[in-house]
């Protein structure tokens, strides 16, 4: 099995015979750190690309502006279309593909357009063991994923992240709020507004992870099982009742099972040992 240290060359060498490149942007740890080292190795030659959308909180947006503005890189934020999509609007198990296709058309444009080499993406080795339908559109579009080619797990980033210093090194995974919605049903604008100032109101109340799943007039709040008690206070309870009711929802429910990753995937049948994301 291979060192870091070895991955990390594999990743720069990787990165150098591309010669420029564009690269999706998320502010996360994964596209964080192939941001700094592509940024290390070529320089201006590298463009990060922050794609605005519903489906992104724009606390996580403003972050991604301040990470790529720290490292020093080049970075462009540019409007994304894909709750105007039909296709994605109606929140099939695949929503993810028409998702990522409408990020990396515009990466390509921007790429051809600026005579940039290659388009990368953050997409790690650990990501071929996960359900994600949007894998299919980096092939698609010849998105180039040096992470995932150098063998790095989510581990290896944020092992690697943490000895460089990034300030996010940590920071847990925050997947686009279409995430939130079961699928099958409609995922609209005020829905997303909805879903993103409920948890931003959670993450004021100290539960920085969690999960608020909008399921139409019902809110089912995830958030780590430790943590289920400092959530049901009386306290809390009130304030979190008031607020969610003041943002539209007319029942507040809490998952006792407790935070978990990708629990809308539970009701897919699993996929050539892929499990939910």
């Amino acid at each position: 099995m291979e060192s870091i240290q070895e991955k990390l060359k594999i990743l720069r060498a990787q990165i150098k015979k591309c010669d420029s490149a564009v690269i999706g942007f998320s502010g996360g740890v994964d596209s964080t750190l192939l941001t700094q080292i592509a940024f290390e190795e070529l320089g201006d030659r590298v463009l990060a690309v922050i794609g605005s959308s519903a489906t992104l909180p724009q606390k996580e947006q403003a972050e991604a502006v301040a990470l790529a503005q720290k490292i020093g890189v080049n970075y462009r934020v540019i409007p994304t279309a894909e709750t105007d999509d039909l296709k994605f609007k109606s929140n099939p198990v695949d929503r993810c593909y028409y998702c990522k296709t409408e990020l990396f058309c515009k990466l390509q444009e921007i790429a051809h357009n600026g005579s940039y080499a290659c388009v990368f993406d953050g997409t790690n080795h650990d990501d071929l063991s996960d359900f994600r339908p949007g894998l299919r559109a980096n092939a698609e579009q010849h998105v180039v994923s040096p992470l995932k080619n150098a063998g790095f797990s989510k581990d290896d980033i944020r092992a690697v992240a943490k000895f460089i210093g990034l300030p996010n090194w940590d920071k847990p995974a925050t997947p686009c709020l279409s995430s939130r919605f079961p699928y099958g049903r409609p995922i609209e604008k005020k829905s997303l507004l909805q879903v993103e100032q409920a948890e931003a109101f959670l993450h004021e109340l100290g539960f920085h992870e969690c999960r608020v799943r909008h399921f139409d007039k019902t809110a089912k709040i995830e958030v780590p099982s430790h943590k289920l008690p400092g959530l049901v206070t009386p306290q809390n309870q009130q304030r979190i009742i008031e607020k969610l009711q003041a943002l539209g929802y007319v029942y507040v429910t809490v998952d006792l099972a407790g935070f978990t990753s990708g629990s809308m995937n539970k009701v897919l049948p699993r996929r050539n040992g892929q499990t939910g994301s």
